[in-house]
Order: structure tokens, then sequence, then C-alpha cells
């Protein structure tokens, strides 16, 4: 990978790890409920999750969903219902104190959250399909996985640090509960691009079908 790659693919990670979306919106809301602190295994989960998924796409996974493309279908449709049930957990929680709201997200479910986030999967389908060059091979592929990793984290902390910085105004039951409401309204929201993705179904194919096949699978070709 050239030096004007690189750089461009940093400008990538940046651009759509930084942006709203399902992982930023819940990390906002992770902070203003329980602090950066406590959100910490939170952001690193989306971060290995994150590298771990373009890891996968590049070594051939993406070539499993062309030949199956029903596969892809059933994630977008689970990743939707989990989202709204993550929506209606943020939009119920009413205290910054209550013991009775749920926990932050773990290292894992941050991590296994990639699998049904549509967005994530835009952002590992476009890592491998425009950054990684003609001919280079599948080796070039822990370069894209690390560098994702090591740019994505730092936006991440931001949007929950972000969040911690709101706790201060939102020491009134009442105000809490009306940015948890927008929070859970602005994550549903970002369900958009998923449904509307499922009555294009030939723009995730065409994605998938440039992701290179698995050295085993190119071989036997």
């Amino acid at each position: 990978m050239t030096p004007e790659l690189l750089l461009a693919y940093v400008l990538f990670c940046f651009a759509t790890a930084g942006t709203p979306g399902p992982n930023n919106m819940m990390l906002l809301a992770s902070g203003a409920n329980f602090g950066l602190r406590r959100t910490v295994l939170h952001i690193l989960g989306i971060s290995c999750g994150l590298g771990f998924m373009v890891l996968c796409m590049g070594l051939g996974l993406g070539g499993v969903f062309r030949t199956y493309p029903v596969l892809h279908e059933i994630l977008r449709w689970v990743g939707a219902a989990y989202m709204l049930w993550l929506a209606w957990k943020i939009g119920t929680s009413s205290s910054v104190s209550d013991k009775s709201l749920a926990k932050p997200m773990t290292f894992l479910q941050a991590a296994a959250f990639q699998w049904v986030n549509p967005k994530a999967w835009a952002m590992a389908l476009g890592a491998v399909t425009t950054y990684a060059p003609e001919g280079s091979g599948w080796t070039i592929v822990p370069l894209l996985a690390g560098t994702f990793m090591l740019v994505g984290a730092p936006c991440s902390a931001a949007w929950a640090g972000f969040g911690q910085g709101l706790r201060p105004f939102l020491d009134k039951p009442a105000v809490l509960r009306t940015f948890n409401v927008v929070m859970a309204v602005l994550l549903v929201v970002s369900l958009y691009p998923l449904v509307f993705e499922h009555r294009k179904p030939n723009l995730s194919l065409e994605a998938l079908a440039s992701v290179p096949a698995p050295p085993a699978m190119q071989s036997r070709g």
C-alpha cells in the first residue's frame, strides 16, 4: 500500500467511524448514563469487532455471502430487531444512578453487535473493496483491519466522552429521560439505510461480488 493510499484509507476510517450511526448513538447514551470509564469495554469491543470484521471480509467471508445471499438477508432483519430492542432499553432508562438500569455493554456484546449493524457491514465491505490494491492478495488485509481499529477507537471514545460531558446537565430525571428518548429515536432512525437497502438488494450483492475469495477458493478456481 502506497503512502497516498494509506492516508486516504485513514481518512476513510476516520469519516466512517466518527460520523453518527448505531455505534456512536449507543456510545453517546452510554457515556451520558454510565460515564466514560464504564464505557471503555464498549469502545474496545466496537474497535476490535470492526477490525475483525474487516479481516474476515478480506479473507473471503464476503464470498460466502455472495454464494448464499439469504444469509445477508437474515442478518439484516435480525440486526433490525436487535437494534429496536436496544432503542427500547435506552428509551426507557430514567435515572443516571438508578441501579435497575441495564449495565453498560460488555466487550463481547459490543464486538458481536457489529455483525448485526448495517453500517459496520458497509464500512467493512468499503474498506476491502476500495482500499485493497488490485493483485495485492490477502496480506494487506491485516493492515486494513489494524488501521481501522487504531483510528476507530479514538472516534468512539470521543462520542462516549461527549456523552459524559452531558452528565451535569442530565442530573434531573425528567431531563435524562428526555435525552434517552431522543437517543432511542436516533438509533431507530439509523435503521433507515438497512430498511431501504432491503429494497435494493443488488447493491449489496455488487459489493459482495467484488470481495476477493479466500486463497483456498482462488487456487481451486
